[in-house]
């Protein structure tokens, strides 16, 4: 048996005595128990990193809550997070209006050169960060939002609430690395692998509802969908 699939094997029992929030043996006290080379445990401990098992906590390192499992229909996160029982909360980062290029102005059938509102914030479960939303609506549409909506609240509630209904979305999620700028939000690394979800809403009548690009911590975070046989 290799010696990084061993080291590994024995991280896991480790944690399986654990519980959330219990501190996780440092690196040099594993390799000398294991009597290995610090860099066969730096790379299990990375591994157990990016699948969201442990977590950075100042100079230590912590066992870390469940990821976020969100699901993937015409639901905004906090649906998510309550059905798992934690917390939703965001965080206002940037609401402005800015000129669409080519590609949003056809997203969202406004005509070319005019601007469109963008709102991005942090998206938080429990107080913690786990993602960046980016969300571009039509000024038309939703520009009183200006005025009446409460960025630290549920976007998709507003928009329902204006009488607006949901129809259907493309949805696509790709691996990405953050830029310095969005590791720096979202208090992460450019090197921890995230997820990036491009979304496209309509309403029943086929009219653009808005754009999503959001990243999302792949550390704590996961994505799943329920697929049915329809023949």
């Amino acid at each position: 048996m290799s010696k990084p699939y061993a080291i590994r094997t024995a991280l896991d029992a480790i944690l399986d005595d654990l519980v959330e929030g219990d501190a996780f043996p440092p690196e040099r006290e594993l390799a000398l128990r294991f009597g290995v080379a610090r860099e066969t445990v730096r790379q299990a401990l990375l591994e157990l990193l990016v699948e969201g098992r442990i977590e950075r906590r100042g100079r230590g390192t912590a066992v870390a809550k469940p990821k976020l499992v969100q699901p993937l229909s015409l639901t905004s996160y906090t649906e998510g997070a309550v059905r798992m029982g934690r917390k939703p909360g965001r965080t206002l980062v940037t609401w402005e209006d800015v000129d669409a290029p080519a590609d949003l102005t056809e997203a969202l059938d406004v005509p070319a050169g005019d601007a469109v509102m963008h709102l991005e914030r942090l998206l938080l479960a429990d107080g913690q960060i786990i993602g960046l939303e980016s969300t571009y609506l039509p000024k038309h549409r939703f520009g009183h939002f200006t005025e009446t909506f409460d960025p630290t609240t549920s976007l998709y509630a507003a928009i329902r609430a204006t009488g607006v209904v949901f129809g259907s979305a493309v949805e696509r999620i790709e691996t990405a690395l953050a830029s310095p700028r969005d590791a720096a939000l979202i208090e992460s690394t450019t090197a921890m692998p995230m997820l990036r979800l491009h979304r496209r809403s309509i309403d029943t009548e086929g009219r653009p509802i808005e754009v999503v690009r959001s990243l999302y911590r792949g550390d704590r975070v996961a994505f799943e969908a329920l697929l049915n046989d329809r023949d």
